[in-house]
């Protein structure tokens, strides 16, 4: 039988039966649906998550090294480290906290969280200026007055999330210092925060050994095994500032002893792949529920269109249709269904997946203080293995029907009533 008769063959089949055909293409839209919208979302939230928590940066490295003796880090040490380690980061950056009263000319905030900082902490961070410019290295190096303001900074000093506030003044603590820029933080908490160099916020606002510790960042060289330059950095601070190396069972330090933590946003990422594979697993076990209904529902069509069609399968049989032909002539009815039902559910489930988003990209930011939507994220996998898994239902239930229709007797079929 050649393709464009056995095409022609089909959708009559099919066309025939329309009410019956479109319920049996419901059930797989629904668990294709299922299947689609729910690996969209939860491939959304995590890119929403990687992007605006930062670990896009898979090449940042946070170091957390206290010495033995309370014998905190200062910025010669974080240089040190740099120098020592330059064969795997790009660079080395330290930043430290503090807090001051700060006003503008329309508003004033009792407690304003400053991050003390070099330009190198935004690119390890993956931060962005939205509006302005960041700080630069000649900037921070002369210790010049000015700040970059970020979270809910501008609304609350400017009266409006959109005010046009690079260039104007704010006065933190005792001085006056430039807005240059807003940052990018991607996620916007209910915080007030800026950035300022770090040796401004030193002179300015911390005073020379006046803080407890230095932060550290560090930027992989490119191309670098993130957790091989972890292992080699935790392992030279050890060394370098005599640290004892943890027990086994040990999960509490002691300040005196000094301690270490190197984390890598790659390993923060395999943990986030993890978290979402399962759910991903979960998402598709129910679907799956969905998709061995719709199965069911199509073997049991096809076994009521081979018992109303057996006068025809003996007539075919009669005049030279082969077991094969007869068999291929089901099981393509029963794979267009199935592909028919797919590509409309992966439609229905994108759509449905926007709809998700949308109530857990409200939820999401209720829970975290965050702002922005979740758009969905469907992959050429994604569809390629829904359609996989259409053909292999319309095959997998497709074929007993088929093959009992093959076997039949041509005599006894043209005898049937």
């Amino acid at each position: 039988m050649r393709a464009r008769d056995l095409a022609y063959e089909t959708s009559s089949a099919l066309l025939a039966n329309r009410a019956r055909t479109l319920l049996t293409v419901l059930g797989i839209v629904i668990g294709i649906a299922a299947v689609i919208a729910m690996t969209a979302l939860i491939d959304g939230v995590k890119a929403q998550l990687v992007g605006q928590l930062g670990l896009n940066m898979s090449r940042t490295v946070n170091i957390t090294c206290w010495p033995p003796g309370n014998q905190p880090l200062d910025q010669d040490d974080i240089e040190e480290i740099g120098t020592a380690l330059a064969s795997d980061y790009e660079f080395v950056t330290g930043f430290t906290y503090t807090s001051a009263q700060a006003s503008s000319s329309t508003a004033s905030l009792e407690y304003l969280n400053i991050t003390a900082c070099e330009p190198e902490y935004f690119q390890a961070m993956g931060y962005e200026a939205s509006r302005g410019r960041l700080f630069d290295a000649e900037e921070s190096a002369e210790g010049d007055m000015v700040v970059v303001l970020g979270g809910s900074t501008v609304k609350n000093l400017f009266g409006s999330p959109d005010a046009d506030c690079v260039g104007q003044t704010v006065r933190i603590g005792s001085s006056q210092y430039t807005v240059v820029g807003v940052v990018n933080e991607g996620f916007t908490y209910d915080n007030d925060t800026c950035y300022m160099p770090a040796e401004t916020a030193v002179t300015r606002l911390i005073g020379q050994g006046g803080y407890a510790s230095w932060q550290i960042l560090g930027f992989a060289r490119e191309g670098s095994d993130m957790y091989a330059v972890a292992d080699a950095t935790e392992a030279y601070l050890h060394d370098r500032y005599g640290i004892p190396w943890p027990e086994e069972d040990q999960t509490s330090f002691s300040s005196d002893e000094g301690y270490v933590y190197v984390q890598t946003a790659q390993a923060l990422i395999d943990q986030l792949d993890a978290t979402t594979a399962t759910f991903r697993m979960l998402a598709l076990a129910v679907a799956g529920i969905s998709l061995l209904v719709g199965g069911i529902g199509i073997m049991n069509m096809m076994l009521t269109n081979v018992t109303e069609r057996i006068r025809e399968i003996g007539l075919r049989k009669a005049l030279g249709a082969r077991r094969g032909d007869i068999t291929g002539q089901f099981l393509l009815e029963s794979v267009t269904i199935c592909i028919v039902g797919g590509v409309i559910g992966i439609g229905v489930g994108y759509g449905g997946a926007w709809a998700l988003a949308a109530v857990a990209g409200s939820a999401l930011g209720s829970m975290m203080g965050a702002s922005g939507a979740i758009s969905p994220v469907i992959s050429a996998s994604t569809v390629a293995v829904a359609t996989g898994i259409c053909v292999g239902i319309g095959v997998v239930f497709g074929w007993y029907p088929a093959r009992r229709a093959a076997k039949m007797d041509p005599v006894e079929s043209l005898r049937y009533q």
